[in-house]
């Protein structure tokens, strides 16, 4: 393949998830729609857990900010497809898929931290409840965010550091709705080698971390439940880990399918089609998992419905 002139701008074509002018409409609906009720039920769980002094937990501040964490996901991708679609354009200059790349970079390693943090949270207060005001002090609860969000940027300021060094060829297509940091790699004419063992290192690395210190803080839960005497206790113990739990299986069940499924196909409509499955549809899901098992949550939920009726 030919190396692009490097003089002249750099653009990338985004096939998205189907090139059949006819369900270019029904796809502008269809992620319309989940867009906007991703924005507007983790808005509405950032503002009730915001409104309600009975929701000012570590807990809770950390689904406030997984909240912020989808909205910002779901941002940098969905909207850009949204305007390629009404403009009836594939286009994305170089600088364009480099933001994004980074952005999702970001968001999805600040998902994954912080959904760690929480379970963290839902270890010490079932293993170690009378110290749980104790450890799980405010000033901790900001330290793990703030971690997490300086070891999401550094990883995604690497990665994107990383990809400036390339070339690229005149196949600049890259087979998804959005500048996804794999696809990105393969375009290049450059030597990837590196690239491509940071990008498998770094990912282990950020993924797995907090997925073996989630795994590591359930298995001490579940040790810690099934010593207590009382079934009572014990069903409340577990019902306060069930919508933190549902929400981690369905962000790392989707992140593995996705990436299994596209080891397996060659088809670009099934890989993209497999992404949407951990980039919307995990955002567009968690507000519902959170305010309907939840009690608290639907309460405060009740509250500010209320208050915006009657305001």
């Amino acid at each position: 393949m030919e190396t692009e002139n490097q003089t002249s701008p750099i653009e990338f074509l985004l096939l998205g998830l189907s090139e059949d002018p006819e369900l270019q409409p029904v796809l502008f609906g269809l992620f319309m729609s989940m867009y906007l009720v991703t924005v507007l039920g983790n808005l509405l769980i950032i503002l009730a857990v915001s409104s309600d002094p009975h929701l000012h937990t570590p807990m809770y501040l950390f689904l406030s900010n997984l909240s912020f964490t989808d909205i910002s996901f779901i941002s940098t991708t969905v909207p850009k497809m949204l305007m390629n679609i009404q403009r009836q354009s594939k286009i994305i200059s170089f600088m364009d898929c480099l933001t994004q790349v980074c952005l999702v970079l970001v968001f999805a390693g600040m998902e994954n931290f912080l959904l760690a943090a929480m379970a963290y949270d839902r270890y010490v207060a079932i293993c170690h409840p009378l110290r749980y005001s104790v450890i799980m002090n405010p000033h901790l609860c900001v330290l793990l965010i703030l971690l997490s969000l300086s070891i999401s940027i550094v990883d995604a300021l690497l990665h994107s550091l990383m990809v400036l060094r390339l070339s690229f060829c005149t196949d600049l297509e890259i087979p998804h709705f959005f500048c996804e940091l794999d696809q990105v790699i393969k375009l290049s004419c450059s030597d990837t080698l590196i690239n491509n063992i940071l990008f498998y290192l770094v990912s282990s690395i950020v993924g797995g971390v907090p997925l073996l210190g989630i795994i590591y803080s359930y298995i001490k839960i579940v040790s810690s439940i099934l010593r207590m005497s009382s079934a009572g206790g014990r069903h409340k113990a577990f019902s306060t880990c069930g919508s933190h739990l549902s929400v981690v299986s369905l962000f790392y069940g989707t992140g593995f399918g996705v990436y299994i499924g596209s080891a397996v196909t060659d088809s670009f409509t099934n890989t993209a089609a497999a992404s949407v499955m951990y980039t919307v549809v995990p955002p567009m899901l968690n507000p519902f998992i959170y305010s309907l098992r939840n009690r608290d949550m639907k309460e405060a939920l009740r509250k500010l419905i209320i208050k915006c009726l009657f305001w």
